[in-house]
């Protein structure tokens, strides 16, 4: 018998943590992680000069990631997508996700204060790990603009991270 995958996925503001959390997760559920800023930063670096080219790379990614995803779930093996579920249009593609898959969800809300994830950003800046952007505090009021937390009509199996 295969046993029952889950889908995980994340909600949070810039510098929240959503990577390292997702990173552990992916560890301890012995699950593939997809990243969306290495995959993006590898398929796609040098056409992403601006937020809207960062839109449409992205939904170009999911066309691929999407359907790998449901197999593997379907196969049995937990993914731990690193994607931002930042707005109630944008879940619907997690939602897709998991249902076509027939199987269990997480939607990680990872909660920090707007200080806590611009100090993190800094950090981030200077560390430059694999798929990170270089942010601005500007950049991140901008991104935040868009930030929507779930709703309970939503009706996701919600965990969630306090910084």
């Amino acid at each position: 018998m295969i046993p029952r995958s889950t889908l995980h996925f994340f909600c949070g503001k810039a510098g929240a943590g959503k990577s390292t959390i997702a990173s552990r997760l992916a560890q301890e559920h012995d699950a593939i992680l997809i990243s969306e800023d290495i995959w993006l930063l590898r398929l796609f670096g040098d056409q992403m000069k601006s937020f809207e080219d960062y839109i449409q790379c992205s939904r170009k990614l999911k066309t691929v990631v999407g359907p790998l995803a449901v197999d593997l779930l379907n196969a049995g093996q937990s993914v731990v997508l690193d994607f931002p579920a930042n707005t109630k249009v944008g879940r619907g593609w997690f939602r897709s996700v998991f249902e076509q898959a027939k199987t269990a969800h997480v939607l990680h809300l990872v909660t920090a204060s707007d200080e806590r994830c611009l100090t993190r950003i800094a950090r981030r800046n200077l560390e430059r790990p694999e798929g990170s952007h270089h942010l601005t505090e500007a950049d991140f009021i901008y991104v935040s603009s868009f930030f929507q937390a779930p709703e309970e009509d939503e009706h996701f199996n919600i965990e969630i991270h306090a910084a």
